[in-house]
């Protein structure tokens, strides 16, 4: 499975002047069944604030909905308690280590809980869930 990418919000390909982040480098379980774990992240810094509205935008298509956001203080101790993005306030909550030091958990309005197994920046975007990069 490749990274999957969908549209991030924002400005229209007509306005030149306004700066898009590039699409998230985002690889899902097959079936979108929320499992344990339901895919895999690739940030591309770890600048929360500058990742989060594209990763946001592709799990959860509701403009306006609410969104929530878990990470692990250790992981991102320089995380900001609110991202704004188009159309929507994503709210992050820090959490102390244990077993989801490497995770990070999206609540979503619409969609419900997204739990991704976040591969630190500076690693390569691979290998794929369904190569046995971790366990259901």
């Amino acid at each position: 499975m490749e990274p999957r990418t969908t549209p991030a919000e924002g400005a229209s390909p007509d306005d030149g002047h306004t700066y898009r982040m590039p699409l998230p480098r985002l690889a899902l379980t097959p079936g979108l069944s929320h499992g344990p774990l339901d895919g895999v992240w690739w940030p591309r810094c770890d600048a929360l604030e500058l990742e989060l509205p594209s990763l946001v935008a592709s799990l959860e298509p509701g403009r306006g909905a609410t969104v929530r956001v878990t990470v692990d203080a250790a992981q991102w101790p320089d995380a900001p308690h609110t991202v704004m993005a188009p159309g929507r306030v994503i709210t992050v909550e820090p959490a102390g280590g244990g077993d989801a030091s490497d995770v990070i958990t999206l609540d979503c309005d619409t969609v419900g809980r997204w739990v991704l197994l976040v591969v630190p920046p500076g690693e390569p975007a691979g290998p794929t869930p369904e190569q046995g990069r971790f366990a259901s």
